[in-house]
């Protein structure tokens, strides 16, 4: 990619023969360019920041690769198959199913293999229905209390719901009344020990929501993703994915530093480099800049989430596993050893612990402190001595997705122009995929091009 300054002499001469400008090198922008490119049409990508990727963007500090928006990825996810340019991509996995901490003890929740059939679905639920109780690192006093996953029969019938939710497809979803999350859970027949200790923390995590005001059928989706597939993470860092769609391009589709000011259907203003046409426009900024550049587009409401890296000599834990807070103590939603899930975060003889708080969180003057006590407490050590090193907030990292949530947002709004995003269709990587693929679908249809790449059914994102 080119400077900016660079850029200037190039940029009018390179977009005045493309088929189509795209506004917004995130993982929407690049693999909506990815499958128009593949199609036969030329692009150009125009990017504000000076490196690609958006949200899902990594700081490399000291041989530590910190994400700074710690998105939850499932192996399950269709999209990351389906996107051309990823097949290089290397999903690095969570241990099966996730660790709860209540009552000074872990209980896991965990299945030996993903499935990959009802079968397996079936399997996958009544493994994370039998979860043991396993005891932290250091005694802890002894309990008579159930654990989150509740008793025998509490884990039979979560065993079941779970084995319907998994073997459903997903556009069955579409058919339930469309109700929050938290008001859902009530109506699904699971006691209140099961819900509030298993399936509140594990959707908070998997939606940023801590307080589930998101749409049921999205929380549907999620847990259908979580049943089927494992929780994952991108080797390398989040900015893997979005690299990887770049480098995929051809040389120069790419342009970074180009600020863009104005669009029409076949118009781009930019503040530095003139004005440039095309045959189509596709926005792929996020939901907020859309608006900016298109009055009257849907801005929705977000949810906030920060992350704090810690580092320290030895791992708390030596399973790569995703801790989940069930007793909800503390701010931090979930943490885990992201070195021992992917050890090419962290140089060697350091662990890297990232713990993710969901909404607003404390003060900054006692984020760190309040933090570290939380996570004392959940992985049973001292943290007294670990050294903080990054603290990354996005007020508007995940837009949010209440009920009734329209799983399928237009993406063309009239000839020649689009709009692509996670704000288009669930707010997830797969949900932004999908919906880049909806885009160039439409697209290239109004254009008359050949669609062949992409004739792979269009379902709802999950």
């Amino acid at each position: 990619m080119l400077e900016p300054a660079r850029q200037a002499a190039t940029i009018t001469a390179i977009a005045e023969d493309v088929d189509v400008v795209i506004v917004g090198a995130g993982i929407a922008g690049l693999a909506a360019a990815r499958h128009l490119t593949r199609a036969g049409l030329t692009t150009t990508v125009l990017e504000a920041a000076p490196t690609v990727g958006g949200r899902m963007s990594t700081e490399k500090v000291d041989g530590f690769r910190l994400d700074r928006v710690g998105r939850l990825l499932s192996t399950s996810y269709p999209e990351l198959r389906r996107t051309p340019g990823l097949e290089a991509l290397t999903l690095r996995t969570f241990s099966p199913g996730v660790l709860l901490h209540s009552d000074g003890h872990h209980h896991r929740a965990a299945t030996p293999t993903a499935p990959r059939s009802a079968r397996g679905a079936l399997s996958t639920a009544r493994a994370l229905a039998s979860a043991p109780r396993l005891p932290l690192p250091r005694p802890q006093r002894a309990t008579t209390r159930p654990g989150p996953l509740g008793g025998p029969l509490d884990q039979s019938r979560l065993a079941a719901a779970l084995a319907r939710l998994a073997a459903t497809p997903p556009d069955r979803f579409l058919a339930r009344p469309d109700l929050t999350a938290a008001e859902a859970l009530t109506t699904r027949g699971l006691p209140a020990r099961t819900v509030d200790g298993f399936l509140r923390p594990l959707l908070a995590a998997l939606l940023c929501d801590p307080a589930l005001r998101t749409s049921s059928r999205c929380a549907d989706f999620a847990l259908h993703s979580f049943a089927t597939g494992r929780l994952c993470l991108p080797e390398g860092g989040a900015d893997t994915l979005p690299e990887l769609l770049a480098a995929s391009l051809p040389p120069g589709t790419v342009r970074t530093g180009v600020q863009v000011t104005a669009v029409s259907t076949t118009t781009v203003t930019t503040r530095d480099h003139g004005e440039l046409t095309c045959r189509a426009i596709l926005l792929a900024t996020g939901a907020r800049a859309a608006a900016e550049l298109l009055p009257g587009l849907h801005v929705p409401d977000f949810h906030p989430v920060t992350v704090l890296h810690h580092t320290t000599d030895e791992p708390p834990l030596t399973d790569p596993a995703l801790l989940l807070d069930a007793d909800r103590s503390g701010p931090v939603a979930h943490t885990a050893v992201i070195s021992q899930v992917d050890p090419t975060r962290a140089p060697a003889g350091r662990a890297l612990v990232s713990s993710t708080v969901l909404g607003s969180p404390p003060a900054a003057a006692h984020l760190d402190a309040t933090v570290r006590a939380q996570l004392a407490r959940l992985y049973g050590t001292s943290t007294n001595r670990w050294e903080l090193l990054a603290v990354h907030h996005d007020p508007e990292a995940v837009p949010a997705m209440p009920p009734p949530h329209d799983l399928r947002r237009p993406v063309r709004l009239l000839a020649g122009l689009y709009v692509c995003g996670d704000h288009r269709d669930t707010s997830t990587v797969q949900g932004a995929l999908h919906s880049a693929r909806r885009a160039a679908h439409a697209l290239l249809a109004d254009l008359g091009a050949q669609p062949s790449p992409l004739a792979e059914p269009l379902e709802t994102a999950a």
